[in-house]
């Protein structure tokens, strides 16, 4: 998202006039396009910034732009870090904050702004995947989540916009798009004729408007996915047989503590019934662990779901309280560090296990992968990715390029990636 959103202020400002530095030193302005998701996030912009404030005593400004908190923000402010900030719904004001950086207050937020009329910066490099947002916000409101106070409520592109961007972006070069959302399910768009389309509507039609490009997204909501998504998913060639699927907990007391809207239950049932229409679909997670009460029993929990589901990879992390949220306001950061670090510990540790076991299945299976690059280990090799968004790489030996689908046969794995050979 914040790739995204990188791309759309560039756009803004090289229209304004400005011009794009190829150094930060021989930047007049510099801006740090932030997330406040995880405190760890936030010290990371922090010391950043830091690492470059020398470059204020040459007249160089200092901006932050993105999703941040009310008192990352300030506290930015009052250190005299930053020169201005601005949101993410107002960055067409982006000049007028650079101008007027002494003015601290707010500029007009548009209550459904969406970026439709400006289309994205791309960088002329070689790269060949790349990202198109089609939902701004989130209407969720999980007890954790900063997004929808950063971000705002949810609004959803207009869908035939989002298909003439897709065709702009296949004549540029690019071979694959992932469509971005806070929670692209639940994309609903409707016009002054009653016209609506909703996310299955959207992704037949651009499936259908590029056969030649493969579609990809992220993020999903479980209470939100239906089994029209998953039909056209398994319908279209071109859509990625792949499904990142945030569970944050096994436990149901957690669950309701998150406000996440799901049970356990249904959880558990919804990855049954991707199974049965997209047998080889992948399955990725982002697990939380140690949140507010969390218990024992709780972590057990969610360590018997990884057992029973064995995703193919996950993003996994400890609790950290956001300023502003629901769980910092009225709930209480209880489970202490040593005991996060623990538990967070056995949850790498048996994804690994399960990547590893998931990895196993495409052993001497021949694998579709669309050419990235040349791996960074090593020259000879190119790599890429396949349908469920597992890294491969195999020799160049057969006459291939950036932008080629190769066929793999599949010869050894680690836990991250698929090594094998191009069949010519």
């Amino acid at each position: 998202m914040n790739v995204a959103d990188s791309e759309i202020i560039t756009s803004i400002l090289l229209k304004k006039g400005f011009i794009l530095s190829n150094h930060i030193e021989n930047a007049k302005i510099i801006l740090f396009n932030s997330c406040s998701i995880r405190k760890k996030s936030e010290l990371t912009i922090k010391n950043q910034i830091d690492k470059i404030k020398y470059l204020k005593n040459n007249g160089s400004l200092i901006g932050l732009i993105g999703c941040f908190s009310k008192s990352f923000k300030e506290s930015l402010l009052n250190e005299k870090k930053i020169d201005f900030f601005i949101n993410p719904d107002s960055y067409r004001e982006i000049e007028n904050k650079i101008y007027n950086k002494n003015i601290v207050k707010n500029f007009y937020k548009r209550k459904k702004e969406t970026y439709e009329n400006i289309i994205p910066y791309k960088k002329l490099d070689k790269k060949i995947t790349t990202f198109l947002s089609i939902t701004r916000g989130c209407n969720n409101m999980c007890t954790f989540c900063i997004v929808p106070f950063t971000r705002g409520r949810e609004v959803s592109n207009n869908p035939f916009l989002i298909v003439e961007e897709c065709k702009r972006l296949q004549n540029l070069g690019y071979k694959e798009i992932t469509l971005l959302g806070q929670n692209v399910d639940s994309y609903y768009w409707i016009d002054n004729n009653n016209l609506s389309f909703n996310f299955a509507n959207l992704l037949e039609l651009i499936a259908k408007k590029l056969p030649t490009v493969r579609i990809r997204f992220s993020t999903s909501n479980p209470h939100d996915m239906s089994n029209e998504v998953l039909k056209i998913i398994s319908k279209y060639d071109n859509i990625c047989n792949h499904i990142h699927l945030p569970v944050q907990s096994g436990s149901n007391k957690i669950l309701k503590l998150m406000n996440r809207k799901y049970s356990r239950e249904e959880y558990l049932f919804l990855i049954k019934k991707i199974r049965k229409l997209i047998p080889n679909c992948s399955i990725s997670h982002d697990i939380m662990t140690g949140f507010c009460n969390e218990e024992d029993n709780d972590h057990l929990d969610t360590l018997h779901l990884m057992d029973e589901i064995k995703y193919n990879y996950g993003y996994m992390f400890s609790y950290s309280p956001r300023p502003g949220t629901y769980a910092y306001n009225n709930l209480i950061d209880n489970v202490p560090k040593n005991i996060k670090k623990k538990r967070l510990q056995e949850i790498i540790k048996l994804q690994n296990e399960h990547s590893l076991y998931r990895m196993k299945e495409f052993l001497e299976k021949t694998q579709k992968v669309l050419i990235e690059g040349t791996s960074k280990k090593s020259n000879n090799y190119w790599y890429g990715r396949n349908s469920q968004n597992i890294v491969v790489v195999f020799p160049k030996k057969i006459n291939l390029k950036i932008g080629n689908i190769a066929l793999v046969n599949v010869k050894k794995f680690t836990s991250s990636t698929l090594i094998g050979e191009a069949i010519k």
